[in-house]
């Protein structure tokens, strides 16, 4: 797990205006820097694992609907924030990157665990670099510690209390720290503006390696690493 410690990692890809973020351009800049790539998963209507991060295609598309309720074969024409990049699918994401760097995949899930946490399994079985899951579900965490608990798992973490997408269940556990021994992940991802969450617990247990997001500054980023092993950042280079 030492690359999650040491290798700077890129929101959604190393993305610009010309190469939107979670998109093929964006993960190849990733690769040419060397960066970690951090990126989101969820599935389609007919159960296929594709890159995208909001449930909805809009903001990045321009089409209202969301992507649960379309089959691949209705989104895979959709342009990217008016360029001519499409949105991968998960498999189409490994071939590329062919463990060139590391991965550092979300898996978007607000349900119980189940068919996104075996499928993406299921491809990562079969891919030789080095990667890690995280989630904001613990469920998600518990599924891969039963049935393929040699993945690294990550746990975020934020003030879900400002989270319009999330039931009042959720926020009032998930914010309470209740499914660690459940979940027991290896690191832990905290949102930046959110690191006042930390209990001191896990402030305490060197053996949790904890990762933060996202610095959109340099001096952020600077100012992060002083707290955390590691920072997710977007919209500037860490090391110019």
């Amino acid at each position: 797990m030492e690359w999650l410690k040491t290798v700077p990692i890129a929101h959604r890809g190393f993305h610009t205006e010309t190469s939107p973020e979670n998109s093929m351009p964006a993960f190849l800049r990733a690769v040419e820097e060397g960066f970690t790539i951090e990126l989101d998963v969820r599935l389609t209507k007919d159960q296929q694992v594709v890159v995208f991060h909001d449930a909805n295609l809009k903001r990045m598309t321009g089409l209202s609907k969301n992507v649960s309720e379309c089959s691949y074969e209705e989104i895979q024409h959709l342009k990217l924030c008016y360029t001519k990049e499409r949105i991968p699918l998960l498999e189409e994401v490994l071939e590329q990157i062919n463990g060139k760097v590391p991965l550092l995949i979300e898996i978007k899930n607000k349900r119980r665990a189940g068919a996104l946490e075996r499928k993406t399994n299921e491809l990562l079985q079969a891919y030789s670099g080095n990667y890690a899951i995280q989630s904001f579900n613990p469920f998600t965490l518990g599924w891969f510690k039963k049935n393929s608990p040699g993945v690294i798992r990550g746990l975020l973490v934020g003030d879900l209390t400002k989270e319009k997408t999330f039931s009042m269940k959720q926020k009032l556990l998930w914010n309470k720290w209740l499914f660690l021994k459940m979940s027991q992940p290896h690191f832990i991802n905290y949102d930046l503006y959110s690191a006042n969450y930390i209990p001191k617990f896990i402030r305490e247990n060197t053996a949790i390696i904890r990762v933060c997001w996202t610095a959109v500054s340099k001096q952020e980023y600077q100012q992060a690493l002083a707290e955390f092993d590691n920072v997710i950042f977007e919209r500037f280079h860490p090391h110019q």
